[in-house]
């Protein structure tokens, strides 16, 4: 019997319609928008100016922090300005513009061949120190900085590196067909962040509705004796880390703790193959996988697509915007955001663009709580998101403290399922940032 979590979650209608579609290249517009702060912790800090001459992998931005990232070009071009643009959250953040050259030049150093490297000679500290100068980031959508998840704090030790293949949410298919065409440079990387974190074991973690992905990666696989392919039970939100540890190891996290103290690393298959470009070739991230998609788009597709490219590039390729559109979603469908509009760049934590048609875009009536419990039943923490919601109404913020609402991964499973329409997780995003602000502000 295949494994999943074991509390909560859902399986909503998958609308994998990209899947099968391979990854195509994407032209590159006029210029790029590429923002400095592409990952969570503190902002990078701008390395050019104004008039600057790039080139694709020249350091335009550096880590401001140790919990932070470098940002690179994308691009051979001139820096035209540096001033805020909205990100796809909605804010206006510090970005850089690059006019982009009609001809294309490359850092040197830079491997750019297709041939397979298999051996690293690099020490673990020279890997995890490649890394962080070559800019990767989570690239399941948290963005968290590799380099600190691959240096656990003082006196916790990685016994098991967990590969998040799962890419549960509905309509998304860029992991899945980086799988099967990168699938050797992947299970390199693997090897490589095994070597970083001093571990004998890598586990990888896929849904059944990838056979295809399964299949290929165990092929491969067999060279690896310390490597296992795991298919896993088609369960949102299987891709969260504490869920999918508990699918893997059978380990739930305390609140409050991180994977490492279930002993367990989890780097999704994204970041492995960035891993493993910029290891073995020197390369930094300066491009990802962006699947385009949408239930009434021409060509629902699979890009490679480099930093800061506007998403209306993109979905222009994909046949343009159709005439019902509702929204324009930055992610999946679960966890992604609207967006302002088609100006917004890729960036490093781009999985995906939705267009949702208007019928599936507008928000129904809210009703009253019947205390059906439905949400409590399909919350993946244990929480009880009808009662968090309320007391975020009543701003009681020691009550929602009390009941773990910093705990929450924001997956929508109880949105999603409430019979009354009720905007459950819009209130506990509200009362999360509230809460963090007043424990941060108790702690400084």
């Amino acid at each position: 019997m295949l494994r999943t979590f074991r509390l909560g979650g859902i399986h909503p209608p998958e609308n994998k319609l990209s899947a099968g579609c391979p990854i195509q290249p994407i032209s590159l517009p006029k210029e790029v928008i590429i923002p400095i702060g592409q990952h969570i912790g503190a902002p990078a800090v701008p390395t050019v100016q104004k008039g600057d001459q790039v080139k694709v992998g020249t350091v335009i931005a550096q880590a401001g922090g140790f919990v932070s990232a470098n940002n690179h070009s994308s691009v051979t071009g001139k820096v035209t300005k540096i001033d805020g643009f909205y990100d796809s959250g909605g804010y206006k953040r510090p970005a850089i513009v690059i006019a982009v050259a009609p001809e294309e030049e490359w850092e040197e150093g830079i491997d750019r061949s297709e041939e397979l490297v298999t051996e690293c000679t690099l020490e673990p500290k020279e890997i995890i120190d490649r890394i962080a100068a070559s800019g990767i980031v989570g690239l399941g959508g948290a963005t968290f900085p590799t380099q600190v998840k691959l240096s656990p704090p003082p006196g916790q030790k990685a016994e098991v590196l967990i590969i998040n293949a799962v890419e549960c949410e509905p309509y998304l298919t860029s992991d899945h067909q980086l799988m099967l065409s990168k699938g050797a440079e992947i299970l390199v990387g693997v090897k490589i962040l095994m070597k970083a974190l001093g571990v004998s074991r890598a586990v990888i973690g896929i849904e059944n509705n990838k056979k295809d992905a399964i299949l290929h990666l165990s092929q491969l696989a067999k060279a690896y004796t310390d490597i296992t392919v795991m298919p896993l039970k088609v369960q949102y939100p299987q891709g969260g880390e504490k869920q999918l540890i508990d699918a893997v190891l059978r380990k739930q996290i305390k609140s409050g703790a991180l994977p490492i103290s279930a002993g367990a690393v989890v780097q999704n298959v994204g970041t492995v193959f960035a891993v493993y470009e910029a290891v073995q070739k020197n390369k930094p991230l300066v491009e990802r996988i962006v699947t385009v998609t949408g239930k009434h788009l021409e060509k629902p597709s699979n890009y490679h697509a480099r930093i800061g490219i506007p998403i209306g590039h993109l979905i222009e390729a994909s046949g343009g915007l159709p005439e019902d559109t509702g929204k324009i979603i930055g992610g999946g469908p679960m966890m992604g955001k609207a967006l302002l509009g088609t100006e917004v760049p890729v960036t490093k934590g781009t999985s995906g663009i939705l267009i949702l048609p208007q019928e599936d875009a507008v928000r129904r009536p809210m009703r009253n709580c019947i205390r059906c419990a439905k949400c409590v039943s399909v919350c993946p923490m244990g929480l009880n998101p009808a009662f968090l919601m309320r007391d975020v109404q009543y701003a009681d913020w020691e009550t929602t403290e009390k009941n773990y609402i910093v705990d929450c991964i924001e997956c929508g499973s109880c949105s999603y399922t409430c019979p009354s329409n009720r905007p459950l997780l819009d209130f506990i995003r509200i009362g999360k940032q509230k809460v963090t602000a007043i424990i941060r502000s108790r702690k400084s």
